[in-house]
């Protein structure tokens, strides 16, 4: 049986959305959910994303997964479960769009996993897919999920309404955060300049403050002056030692 078609990338205004979501997972009630095991993963990198089955359908043991792929995302590579077999359905793209390996025509709509032994009620498994996340993906990112089971199914395709906790629903999609990446908050950092073109970092130069004149000095100055005073320090030691030595002679 195949899942009707819902649109599997929302994005939905998270303000207060994932801490409610993050409190209601610590309380537990997520457990009985099927859900997505990462927290969080980075817009414009290779991530993997792990579903996860808890259990069956109302006591029923599990067939069957079908796990609907957004559809910003063109390429899935599934991971292999040695107690299923795996299948990727493709379907055209209405425009191709260019990839790293050339032109793409079609996309990975859903990876279905068909269990070799039907999996028992109260026994858990967990199917694992990489991917590419967009480059301009940003909040929650949803994978619809139909459950087929001996007996019955579970469809987890629910979607919330924006500022809705998703598992205030019934039979919430698991979903995964998508967060921006460093890389674009440290291409802003390097790109502060100070005078003439100088980073900021380059622009500065740490002066010290000569307490007796007052005047301000470069580091290599104050450098210059510890070197003669401690060379100093020295020659009035090797005196002091000599007279010493003369000293012991003569007595």
């Amino acid at each position: 049986m195949r899942m009707s078609a819902v649109r599997v990338f929302k994005r939905v205004s998270v303000g207060g959305l994932i801490l409610a979501a993050t409190a209601v997972v610590g309380a537990g009630v997520a457990s009985a959910h099927v859900t997505i095991q990462e927290d969080s993963v980075v817009a414009g990198e290779f991530a993997v994303v792990t579903i996860a089955v808890p259990h069956g359908c109302d006591g029923s043991s599990t067939t069957e997964v079908r796990i609907q792929i957004p559809e910003t995302i063109p390429a899935v590579t599934p991971t292999i479960n040695a107690g299923w077999d795996v299948e990727k359905v493709m379907e055209a793209l209405a425009e191709p769009i260019q990839g790293e390996g050339g032109e793409i025509t079609e996309r990975v709509s859903e990876v279905v996993y068909t269990a070799k032994t039907p999996l028992p009620d109260g026994y858990r498994d967990a199917f694992a897919l990489s991917l590419r996340v967009p480059d301009d993906a940003s909040g929650l990112m949803f994978f619809p999920t139909v459950q087929l089971c001996e007996v019955g199914e579970s469809d987890w395709i629910e979607l919330p309404a924006d500022g809705q906790d998703p598992f205030e629903l019934e039979k919430p999609s698991p979903f995964v955060n998508v967060v921006a990446s460093t890389d674009s908050a440290d291409a802003a950092t390097d790109g502060d300049t100070g005078t003439d073109g100088e980073s900021a970092d380059e622009a500065t130069t740490d002066i010290v403050v000569d307490e007796v004149s007052g005047e301000s000095t470069s580091d290599d100055d104050a450098s210059n002056g510890l070197a003669i005073a401690a060379l100093v320090v020295g020659l009035l030691g090797l005196g002091t030692g000599a007279v010493a030595i003369v000293r012991t002679r003569k007595s």
